[in-house]
């Protein structure tokens, strides 16, 4: 049996699974006080969350979302879960942002004390993500995909 992985969401995947892998690199680096490379390790950090949050953004709008294809029985299941990672999703980008602004305007205080707070939700952000990739797509085909502007427009 073939099986065929669409390509776009794939590729936002590997960039959010990059994202938390470089984090947890910076984490290590800065508990051995390696603070140039942390600092340049959790920049690379957030590009790759910059680059998963484009494609991702940039698909949403002009290709669409894609549809839970599993059963139904399980599917109030998956929402509830979904809704939990787009709020991880949201607070750990959120926090990031401050978290990286305050590690840049060196005010460390307030970076150390975010800093292993945003990186274990960026953690738990990315694992929930790989988990919903692989609801969407490898556990059970997706289902029915409509674009944004199709569904806004009534195209």
């Amino acid at each position: 049996m073939k099986m065929s992985l669409p390509i776009l969401p794939t590729i936002s995947t590997t960039f959010i699974v990059l994202s938390a892998i470089t984090v947890a690199i910076g984490w290590a680096q800065i508990k051995q006080r390696k603070i140039e490379k942390h600092k340049k390790t959790m920049l690379t950090a957030a590009v790759f969350a910059i680059i998963f949050f484009i494609i991702y953004a940039s698909r949403t709008i002009f290709i669409g979302n894609t549809a839970f294809g599993g059963p139904d029985d399980i599917k109030i299941y998956y929402t509830i879960f979904l809704i939990f990672h787009i709020t991880l999703a949201t607070t750990g980008a959120v926090m990031g942002i401050i978290t990286i602004i305050s590690g840049l305007k060196n005010k460390l205080d307030r970076h150390r004390k975010l800093g292993p707070v945003t990186s274990v939700i960026w953690f738990f952000t990315a694992i929930t993500g790989v988990a919903v990739y692989l609801l969407l797509y490898v556990f059970y085909k997706g289902g029915e995909t409509t674009s944004v502007i199709k569904a806004i427009l009534g195209l």
